[in-house]
């Protein structure tokens, strides 16, 4: 009923989301991880934070990559796993297919004499949902969770954005004690009180206790996907630990963008500076975006080419943007943001290349497009003609004329060519004249006898073979560079 995926470009899920479903006198929190393949960090990120992991695989599709993935996420976080088998309205699901496709990964029902709970659903006529719900109650009940609502809240930072109205706006899941509006925060590097509380549906909250997810306001930056939120009494103690962080974020910033060549790392330093590379400015609508298309567009560079991101924020894409852009020859990408209307212009006027999208994966393969565009092409050689040299003539005006039949292949006099003595080559070179009889001639076809020189050598004898070659381009892929 939440209807994620109803809010998201492209058909799938893009953004890590939180919620909360309530069954009878109990409830649900879901940590909603995208299921693409881009969104490793976010599934990652998911799994740390929950204690239970409900794995989605479509009835129709069966196990995918990424289910896998998650699995080895779970697995990691020590965190119980239940399947759920969704899609089963679908015409083509084949529910006993995929239960044999996760046995085989380690996952198996408690009646095929495994551990793993199964429950079959239908997210589009909510079959099954309430058996859901039921076992994961059941699961909790198992596991014993416990947590202490007496104490200032913590809790984890899902994801965080910047809005006109509101101001920094983060996600976060309450995990242990209560938070309240006008509680002193601290998260990463940003701090500050909370103004606004309320639910990830806009409901407004007097209070948020353990395993409640919370949009919050009053943070003076914004923090980091993952970062840890702490409710602490004492101000001034938060305001220090805030700029000592922001203080050390700075001094790797200036370190990260200082890296000075030394004599040992010379060689190196010239190798690396012959890539070619494509600068990039990235805005995204939230800190999760931004943080998985980091990843994503660093991970397409190759030791020929590469991304080079010299900017990047959330929000909209703002004038200072496109002068950055347009200072460092860069292209500014921008996903699930657009450009106000002083940064089009200016865009316009300084012809700085402004591309938005909605759906991430778009992005990754344009990016994969324009890197194995600037990727030197492969050469190839092949074989147009072989030749056999069956009489030398001399001529006192133009020296050795070789008097050959073709064996095979046209023999053109634009291409290169080879000359072999008993299966060695021993010249390369091309043709400085091509006759048939008398005449000059562009190419001579298999069967049929020509007179040749080759530009710069005569040492040609009866016998020689001649081949001639093409040197052909074939485009490369950035996995044939890596």
């Amino acid at each position: 009923k939440t209807r994620v995926q109803m809010g998201e470009h492209g058909g799938i899920t893009q953004h890590l989301s939180a919620y909360r479903v309530d069954s009878g006198d109990k409830h649900v929190v879901f940590i909603d991880t995208p299921g693409h393949k881009a969104f490793t960090e976010m599934r990652a990120r998911g799994a740390n934070i929950t204690d239970v992991a409900v794995l989605v695989v479509a009835a129709d599709d069966g196990v995918m990559p990424q289910t896998q993935e998650a699995i080895q996420h779970a697995q990691a976080a020590n965190i119980s796993i239940v399947v759920a088998i969704n899609k089963i309205d679908k015409a083509n699901a084949n529910v006993m297919r995929t239960k044999q496709q996760l046995a085989e990964i380690g996952l198996s029902p408690p009646d095929w004499g495994g551990s793993t709970e199964m429950v079959e659903v239908s997210a589009l006529t909510d079959l099954g949902i309430d058996d859901l719900l039921e076992l994961l109650t059941l699961e909790t009940e198992i596991l014993e969770l416990r947590a202490n609502p007496d104490k200032e809240g913590i809790g984890t930072v899902l994801d965080a954005r910047a809005t006109q109205g509101l101001g920094n706006v983060a996600t976060v899941l309450i995990q242990e004690g209560t938070l309240r509006p006008g509680d002193h925060v601290i998260c990463g590097s940003a701090q500050g009180k909370v103004r606004m509380l309320q639910t990830t549906t806009g409901i407004p909250l007097e209070a948020a206790g353990p395993s409640t997810p919370v949009e919050l306001t009053g943070l003076d930056e914004l923090p980091e996907a993952g970062d840890r939120l702490y409710a602490l009494s004492d101000v001034s103690k938060i305001k220090a630990i805030a700029e000592d962080r922001k203080r050390q974020r700075r001094a790797l910033d200036r370190a990260r963008r200082r890296q000075h060549i030394t004599l040992e790392g010379l060689s190196e330093f010239l190798a690396k500076s012959k890539i070619k590379e494509v600068n990039l400015i990235v805005k995204a609508d939230v800190k999760g975006s931004l943080e998985v298309l980091r990843k994503q567009l660093t991970d397409l560079s190759t030791e020929e080419v590469g991304i080079r991101i010299i900017g990047e924020g959330i929000g909209a894409i703002t004038e200072s943007d496109v002068l950055l852009a347009d200072a460092s020859n860069a292209v500014v990408i921008g996903f699930g943001v657009a450009a106000n209307d002083r940064a089009r212009r200016q865009a316009e006027e300084s012809n700085v290349e402004i591309r938005t999208y909605q759906v991430i994966y778009q992005i990754i393969e344009e990016m994969k497009l324009s890197l194995e565009g600037l990727l030197d092409p492969e050469l190839y050689e092949e074989a147009q003609a072989t030749v056999e040299v069956q009489e030398v003539f001399t001529s006192s005006r133009l020296g050795k004329i070789a008097g050959c039949i073709v064996r095979s292949g046209v023999f053109r006099r634009e291409d290169p060519v080879r000359l072999a003595r008993e299966g060695k080559i021993i010249y390369e070179g091309k043709l400085d004249s091509l006759k048939r009889f008398k005449d000059d001639t562009k190419e001579v076809k298999e069967g049929f006898e020509c007179g040749c020189r080759i530009a710069g050598y005569s040492d040609i004898k009866v016998g020689d073979s001649i081949e001639s070659y093409k040197i052909l381009k074939k485009a490369r892929t950035l996995d044939q560079s890596k």
